[in-house]
C-alpha cells in the first residue's frame, strides 16, 4: 500500500514539474495538499550563488564555485532517503549519459545537492557510488559530486533555481518535482530538462549550448544553429528561419559549383580561340612559285 501511495505521488510530482505551471490549474480535481507548494519556476540566465557552502561526499568543506570553471554543469536537487522519485530521476540521468560520448569530469560536471539538511556525507557517498557503478565508467567518479549542507544554503540555492519543495512530516519525506538543470561554466542557468527520462540527443545539445563553444563538435554547433529548444515538447526542434538560411546557402553553393566550371571552360575556349587567331595572323602568306620566278626574271 505504501508503495502505491509513493508511486501515485511520484506521478503527480512529475506532472507538477511541467514547464507550463498553469497545467495544474486546469486539472478538474483539486491538487493534493502535498503538491500545493511544489513545482519549478524556470529562471533562465539566473546566476547561481557560487559562494554557497556545502560538504562533499567525503565530508570536506566546499563551495559551489569549486565545480564551475571551464565546463558546463548538470545540477540536480534530490535526497538519498527519497522513497522513489529521486532514484528514478538519477537512474534516468545515468541511462541518458550512457548513450553519450561525453564524460563527467571531462566535458561536464555533475553536482547533486541534497534537499535534506540532515543527510550525512556518508549517505551521500553511498548514493554516488551506486550511480557511478550503474554508469559503468568508474574512471569518471571525480566528475560526480554529491553535496550536503545546512538548510540556509539549500534553501537559497533552491530559491535561486526556482525549485519549490516541501517537507511532509506525517511521512517524514520531501515532496518535490523531478528535473535537472544545465548551467554554464560561469554558473548561469541555461536549460531545464523535466521528468525522469531524458533524451540523450536533447541532453547532449543542452550541454553543448551551455558549454558556449567549449565542448562538442562542429556538427553540434551546426545543429544548435538550426535547432532551438522547444519548452512545450522538452526537446530541440528545427528553427524554420535558420533552416531556410542554411538551405539558401546550400542552393547558392550548388549553383556556383555548377556555373563556375562551365564559365571557366567557356573562358578557356575563348582564350584559346583568340590565341589561335593571333598566331595565324603573324605567319607570312605563302607566295606561289610562278610569282617568285616572274619576280626574279623582272629583276634581271
Amino acid at each position: 500500500m505504501r508503495f502505491h501511495r509513493h508511486a501515485c505521488l511520484c506521478l503527480l510530482v512529475c506532472f507538477a514539474a511541467s514547464p507550463v505551471d498553469h497545467l495544474l490549474a486546469q486539472r478538474q480535481e483539486p491538487v493534493p495538499q502535498d503538491l500545493e507548494e511544489v513545482g519549478i519556476t524556470e529562471r533562465l540566465e539566473e546566476q547561481i550563488p557560487l559562494d554557497l557552502g556545502f560538504r562533499d561526499e567525503q565530508g570536506r568543506k566546499v563551495v559551489l564555485g569549486d565545480y564551475f570553471s571551464d565546463r558546463p554543469v548538470i545540477l540536480s536537487l534530490t535526497y538519498s532517503n527519497c522513497p522513489m522519485l529521486c532514484y528514478l530521476q538519477l537512474d534516468g540521468l545515468v541511462r541518458a549519459l550512457q548513450d553519450l560520448d561525453f564524460s563527467p569530469g571531462q566535458e561536464f560536471e555533475i553536482v547533486n545537492v541534497s534537499v535534506d539538511p540532515n543527510e550525512s556525507s556518508q549517505r551521500a557517498l553511498v548514493t554516488k557510488c551506486k550511480h557511478v557503478e550503474m554508469y559503468g565508467r568508474r574512471e569518471t567518479a571525480s566528475g560526480w559530486h554529491f553535496l550536503t549542507g545546512g538548510e540556509a544554503s539549500i534553501k537559497r540555492l533552491a530559491d535561486t533555481v526556482g525549485f519549490r519543495y516541501k517537507f511532509v512530516p506525517e511521512r517524514n519525506e520531501y515532496a518535490h518535482a523531478a528535473a535537472i538543470m544545465i548551467a554554464t561554466p560561469k554558473g548561469r542557468l541555461s536549460r531545464y530538462l523535466y521528468g525522469v527520462v531524458y533524451s540523450p540527443p536533447t541532453l547532449r545539445l543542452a550541454l553543448v549550448e551551455a558549454g558556449q563553444g567549449k565542448i562538442g563538435t562542429t556538427l553540434d554547433q551546426v545543429l544548435l544553429f538550426c535547432f532551438h529548444y522547444d519548452a512545450a515538447s522538452g526537446s530541440y526542434a528545427p528553427a524554420a528561419m535558420r533552416v531556410m538560411q542554411i538551405g539558401g546557402c546550400l542552393t547558392l553553393a550548388a549553383l556556383l559549383l555548377g556555373v563556375v566550371p562551365f564559365w571557366t571552360r567557356g573562358t578557356n575556349a575563348a582564350s584559346n580561340a583568340r590565341n589561335q587567331d593571333l598566331a595565324t595572323s603573324t605567319v607570312p602568306p605563302k607566295v606561289p612559285p610562278e610569282v617568285t620566278a616572274h619576280a626574279h626574271s623582272v629583276a634581271k
